[in-house]
């Protein structure tokens, strides 16, 4: 039996079912996702999952695995990395990439709709929301007949210098 083909319609369609945000909603997501790729349902791949969601914020690999080393799993960087990258196709898990900085991740479900400024200068990044920016997204999905499924935004910038 061939392996069905790679669409993310199944993720969208059980993001929309399970409103719920509970874990045991992205856990579904993840087992239907992992089944309907024909991929294996591997206990690291749901304790890297629940480590993920416990995370308040930002992560790169490196503090995902020594986090996970710290709380006594025993899971490879090869697992993690390979993990992640599935995490980011099922869209459990979102990947950034603020300047010439390592990929940071964050999860996709539970959280605010938020944007990025990073401080140049110091490599500090501010999370803010502005409601104009969904309005310029209605606006967008209005006057050109389209629906946006998902954006990224990031201002990069330094201090004013007020000397």
């Amino acid at each position: 039996m061939g392996r069905p083909p790679k669409d993310k319609t199944i993720v969208k369609e059980l993001r929309e079912d399970n409103i719920n945000e509970s874990f045991e909603s992205v856990m579904k997501i993840l087992v239907e996702y992992l089944e309907y790729h024909g991929h294996r349902k591997t206990p690291e791949r749901f304790s890297i999952l629940r480590e993920i969601y416990s995370i308040n914020g930002h992560f790169d690999i490196e503090a995902l695995y020594n986090r996970m080393k710290n709380n006594k799993y025993r899971v490879s960087r090869a697992t993690l990395y390979n993990t992640v990258d599935l995490l980011v196709d099922a869209q459990l898990i979102i990947r950034h990439q603020f300047g010439n900085h390592g990929a940071q991740f964050e999860k996709s479900i539970k959280f605010k709709h938020h944007d990025h400024f990073i401080n140049l200068a110091n490599g500090e990044m501010i999370e803010f929301y502005d409601p104009r920016i969904e309005e310029i997204k209605t606006s967008l999905e209005a006057n050109y007949n389209v629906k946006v499924s998902h954006y990224s935004l990031t201002f990069y910038g330094s201090p004013n210098d007020h000397s």
